[in-house]
């Protein structure tokens, strides 16, 4: 596993995060828990065949719009033997991305919280699909990942057992995670 140099610490800083303020911002939603109340958005365009192009601007949280200073550009696309360009990762690897990082950042946050410094961190995953249910050829074939797996390696000041409890944490409290080992309404419609 490859280990960055850390960085320098600001105090009471642990893997980045501002130990204080996270504390501090649980006690805030414990008292106006409609503070918690946030509303992402993306805005997508087709391009042509398997690309296309979604714009993240800006964001509703804390009671309030948060206007990035530049917008996030994502491309997708499909490789060739998908009949794509490969011009960028497809859908379902940006939610293999998307799960990744969110589990990471769950994982992270919560190690720091208990004061486990994290020196690095590394994920690899794979997921199982089978095209039968996208091409319409089998209705009892799922669409999406039949399964999803995951895999850490933690280099962490802490025992073994401690890091199987913070990788159990990253799951438990990741809304990607959640998003999608739980059936979430989606509104499909014609934007008029």
């Amino acid at each position: 596993m490859g280990q960055t140099a850390p960085k320098a610490e600001k105090p009471n800083t642990v893997n980045g995060v501002a130990v204080d303020e996270l504390f501090k911002t649980i006690d805030v939603v414990k008292k106006a828990p409609v503070v918690a109340r946030f509303k992402f958005r993306a805005q997508n365009e087709w391009l042509d065949g398997g690309h296309n192009r979604t714009t993240i601007r800006n964001f509703y949280g804390t009671q309030q719009e948060h206007a990035r200073s530049q917008p996030f550009v994502l491309d997708a696309d499909e490789p060739p033997v998908l009949l794509g360009e490969d011009r960028a990762p497809n859908p379902v690897e940006y939610l293999l991305t998307a799960l990744a990082a969110c589990v990471t950042s769950s994982i992270v946050y919560h190690a720091a919280a208990k004061g486990i410094r994290i020196h690095s961190m590394e994920s690899r995953l794979e997921g199982d699909i089978d095209l039968q249910g996208f091409l319409g050829i089998r209705e009892d074939v799922p669409r999406g990942y039949k399964e999803i797996r995951m895999y850490f390696k933690i280099d962490a000041d802490a025992p073994p057992e401690k890091l199987e409890e913070i990788v159990r944490l990253g799951p438990t409290y990741s809304p990607v995670y959640d998003t999608i080992t739980r059936a979430v309404p989606v509104k499909v419609e014609l934007d008029r």
